[in-house]
């Protein structure tokens, strides 16, 4: 299902419906300063960016909310008819697909090249990543002592036999953890610690990287694989029951004595036929100012990719400095199918 904020008449709306007509004439007769966006996130407090974006330049957001997939289908069925101008998703590997599919055109723009490190956008420069999210190891306090886990090699140690707690491995989110081992380790050295992971799991992977810190707290596991951002939403949560489980949980930033933590990305890139390519190249510019890198850690509590931002978010701040991964990101999507094949394997559901 795919949600609009285009206009009353498309609130709700299925691949193929109404909006995209609303969209293609709208601008025609009206004459507006548009910028039709394709959005997989779907975090309120986005819209600060995009009212943010409205009031610096003039120019108007209707945006398509969906399923990262329903909408990389929607703008390949569109082809050169597409009305969409610019496409955010999560997760590099997405990216990495839909550059491989044709859908980006490369963006000239000195800005962008300035301030995104070039590990963290493509190297022909058709997507950038705007923000970061760590993948972190939360542990129970109460059974697992500083410095018996320090790196995600850790994780397929036997003595952590029925202790770990994680979604599937099919989630994107594992799949680039599991691509980074590869492009770390080797293939085989890879597919040893996945099968060690896989051994280790308290129970068959299900829910979000939430519900494997809530585990963690509730004591069915030791260690819970997750993003860092969920933890920080815990921490800013006023529900006790929350506060409980930040109180017991404590977090790890894995391989800090060599190559860093893993990062992922959320980011995006201009349409190859954008109707819009001005505007198009002006949003993805304001993602990367200061001010939209704020709104990234202080309203979703991920990691600024520009260098020097003020955060403006103290559980996050309260995280620390952490060395990350320097790897190119672009080279995760290349070993995606790698992961998943490895994943099969060894029966990492």
């Amino acid at each position: 299902m795919i949600q609009s904020r285009t206009g009353r008449s498309c609130i709700r709306v299925v691949i193929g419906g109404l909006c995209s007509a609303f969209l293609l004439t709208g601008d025609v007769y009206g004459q507006e300063k548009i910028l039709n966006l394709y959005t997989a996130r779907h975090y309120q407090t986005d819209e600060a960016f995009y009212a943010g974006f409205t009031k610096a330049t003039g120019i108007r957001i209707d945006r398509i909310e969906g399923g990262e997939d329903a909408l990389f289908e929607r703008i390949k069925a569109e082809g050169r008819n597409s009305p969409a101008d610019v496409f955010l998703t999560v997760d590099v590997a997405r990216l990495w697909r839909a550059d491989q599919a044709g859908i980006f055109a490369p963006v000239v723009s000195a800005a962008l090249v300035q301030r995104i490190p070039s590990h963290y956008r493509d190297p022909d420069n058709k997507w950038f990543g705007f923000s970061a999210r760590a993948r972190v190891l939360g542990y129970d306090k109460n059974r697992i002592k500083g410095g018996e886990l320090a790196r995600y090699e850790d994780l397929a140690d036997p003595k952590w036999k029925r202790e770990i707690c994680t979604r599937s491995s099919s989630h994107p989110y594992n799949l680039s953890l599991i691509s980074s081992m590869v492009l770390h380790l080797g293939e085989e050295k890879a597919t040893q610690w996945a099968r060690g992971v896989a051994g280790n799991l308290a129970r068959s992977p299900r829910g979000g990287d939430t519900d494997q810190l809530l585990a963690v707290g509730a004591g069915e596991c030791a260690v819970a694989i997750s993003n860092h951002y969920y933890y920080v939403r815990l921490m800013r949560s006023k529900k006790a029951e929350d506060q409980t489980v930040v109180k017991k949980v404590g977090l790890v930033w894995p391989n800090q004595m060599d190559r860093g933590t893993h990062v992922n990305i959320s980011g995006g890139g201009m349409l190859r036929h954008a109707p819009h390519p001005e505007a198009a190249v002006r949003f993805l510019e304001y993602l990367a100012s200061d001010e939209a890198q704020t709104l990234f850690a202080k309203g979703n509590n991920e990691w600024p990719t520009v260098k020097g931002v003020k955060l403006a978010n103290p559980a996050l701040e309260s995280l620390g400095h952490f060395k990350a991964d320097s790897l190119p990101l672009a080279n995760l999507g290349k070993t995606q199918a790698t992961a998943q094949r490895i994943a099969d394997k060894v029966g990492w559901k």
